[in-house]
């Protein structure tokens, strides 16, 4: 009894922690700065970030016209509102990208970069007409996932 006592004593602490897994399957093209499937098991907490935009946080729009200086401000929101929640960038197992014009595509993920590092998440990224307000050129959410409290 004090054996299985101890052997459970051991094993619940791992149990206890979300497993994330990123794969690239080799049926599929090589990933550029997101990753093809990312799966979640074991007791978690899923955090959702609304899209973030290019307001600073006085409600001020940062970088009209710059989609690089955008991107640098929304991936700051995104930093802010995962550590808010407890999380940070490499918990994101999921990022939705909405850009105005796919020809400045790279200045975003250029930015992405320095923030993901290795841990990227599955990803989708679409050009759209307009968003919110007119200045705007770019919006992302995402969704990350931290072991449960």
């Amino acid at each position: 009894m004090r054996v299985l006592f101890a052997v459970l004593f051991m094993l619940v602490p791992m149990m206890a922690f979300a497993q994330v897994k990123r794969t690239n399957p080799p049926a599929l093209s090589a990933p550029t700065g997101y990753t093809h499937i990312v799966e979640v098991t074991g007791p978690n907490r899923t955090i959702y970030i609304s899209g973030q935009i290019a307001y600073d946080k006085d409600g001020k729009i940062v970088g009209a016209g710059d989609m690089k200086a955008q991107a640098e401000q929304v991936f700051k929101n995104l930093e802010a509102a995962l550590a808010a929640a407890g999380a940070e960038f490499s918990d994101v197992v999921k990022m939705n990208s909405y850009i105005t014009d796919m020809s400045k595509v790279q200045a975003v993920r250029d930015v992405r970069t320095r923030y993901f590092k290795d841990a990227t998440p599955a990803s989708t990224f679409v050009e759209v007409k307009g968003l919110v307000r007119p200045e705007l050129l770019l919006e992302i959410e995402v969704v990350a996932v931290v072991p449960a409290r």
